[in-house]
């Protein structure tokens, strides 16, 4: 039974830069995927774009590309990844500019449709609420704040690239596992109701999305791993049938087992009977994971139901200002008297008129992480004291960082690692999950 063998050598926007070029390098690969986009990134994006029609796009995607084109080329390894951002056009002509200086032609596929930001009043004109799934909020309530709006769209969109001859496929924003299954959506020839080979695809794609975490990264028995300098990204063997082993090249660090795949498949998981992707319904239940030695993990069982009628939307807005800043607590009572100078910097603030709508007072290394639940070690010596606010207002926020410095000489003894300067405002971009139709979103592919 034919196999195709699908590697991911990115999880997020800021991996490894060397991993991708390493799994390239050793070969054995039919498909390269990397994932550039969280919701965050988009709005970035979208920013650069508007100050400069030529960005908006992963542009160190380019870099990489200039660093791996030949082997690429040569090896016959076809690239599918998100880097398109919110202007996949520009990123392929940056793509194409760099394989002619190089004296190389490639064919690059470009996905868009899934950005809606200049659609919103249009699609809730025609009864798209766009509510937010989490409050029941109309979009109505933030629509002057929305920086990037952005549909989680199939995976048919790759595939379809892929069927017009491109050896890059530029998307934006497609479903994490869709990097994978539209590969095999194209090699396999699966169709839209297939339900159970597009729930295997899925299963595939979100055991890989997130780089090497499910290759021995973040992975509970870390002491067990070897090699994590050179740890090696994960690579999935898919049966046309939907069986698939999960494994890495040879010679690579880390590992992949049993424990290391299943802690990957309960990521950002809800309902694990009705895991909801743009192609498919997952019941991730019905899995069965056998380990078979050699860093090579089976997985078969997959089950699938129809997909919703309904893509996810991904929206960002503004939401605020934001500081945070810390000083290092040195001494006997360092819990104690870190405590006390964070009351001194937010009482100096009430005093001064600014009471910020949001405050965080947090002990790193006695309380940040597991506030009343870990038991505090008696008297270290040492505490990082981590001051945090969120206010609308941003001269409230910038106000917060002026306090920190002075407490250094008017406060207690022992206050040092203030370094960086003062704190600085951030803009908030926050979160605003919906639902739209998909009889009223369309895809556009092109290659050349």
């Amino acid at each position: 039974m034919r196999t195709v063998r699908v590697a991911n050598g990115q999880g997020f926007w800021g991996d490894s830069v060397d991993a991708p070029v390493q799994l390239i390098q050793r070969g054995g690969i039919d498909y390269l995927t990397m994932d550039y986009l969280a919701e965050v990134t988009l709005s970035i994006m979208q920013r650069q774009k508007l100050k400069d029609p030529n960005t908006g796009f992963a542009r160190d995607f380019v870099e990489l590309i200039e660093r791996v084109l030949p082997d690429l080329l040569a090896k016959k390894i076809k690239l599918v990844s998100n880097a398109g951002g919110v202007n996949a056009p520009a990123c392929s002509a940056a793509l194409k500019a760099t394989a002619k200086k190089m004296g190389l032609e490639i064919r690059i596929g470009t996905i868009e449709g899934d950005d809606i930001l200049h659609r919103l009043d249009e699609l809730m004109a025609a009864g798209a609420p766009l509510a937010n799934m989490e409050t029941g909020e109309p979009l109505s309530v933030i629509r002057d704040r929305v920086t990037a709006a952005n549909v989680y769209i199939d995976s048919f969109c790759i595939a379809e690239a892929l069927g017009k001859g491109a050896q890059i496929v530029l998307a934006g924003r497609v479903s994490d596992p869709g990097l994978a299954l539209g590969p095999l959506i194209h090699e396999f020839g699966w169709k839209k109701d297939a339900w159970d080979l597009l729930a295997a695809g899925t299963v595939a794609g979100h055991i890989t999305e997130c780089g090497a975490q499910c290759s021995g990264g973040n992975y509970s028995r870390w002491w067990e791993v070897p090699d994590y300098a050179g740890i090696g990204y994960p690579v999935v063997e898919v049966s046309e049938n939907g069986e698939m082993v999960v494994t890495k090249q040879a010679g690579t660090g880390g590992l992949v087992n049993q424990w290391s795949v299943t802690e990957q498949l309960v990521y950002e998981m809800g309902d694990p009977k009705h895991y909801i992707s743009p192609d498919t319904m997952v019941d991730f239940t019905s899995l069965r994971l056998k380990d078979e030695g050699n860093d090579r993990v089976r997985v078969t069982g997959a089950r699938g139901a129809p997909a919703t009628d309904s893509y996810k939307v991904s929206i960002s807005y503004l939401a605020g200002w934001k500081a945070s800043g810390q000083l290092t607590v040195c001494g006997p009572r360092a819990i104690e008297k870190a405590r006390m100078i964070g009351e001194i910097i937010w009482k100096r603030l009430e005093s001064a008129g600014c009471v910020c709508e949001d405050t965080l007072t947090e002990l790193v290394g006695i309380d940040s992480c597991h506030p009343g639940i870990a038991p505090v070690p008696a008297d270290p010596p040492e505490v990082v004291l981590r001051l945090s606010c969120r206010d609308s207002d941003r001269a409230k926020v910038e106000r917060f960082g002026k306090e920190l410095a002075p407490v250094i000489t008017n406060g207690p003894s022992g206050i040092t690692g203030f370094a960086g300067g003062r704190p600085r405002a951030q803009e908030i971009v926050a979160f605003w999950p919906a639902l739209v139709p998909k009889h009223l979103i369309s895809t556009r592919v092109t290659v050349e």
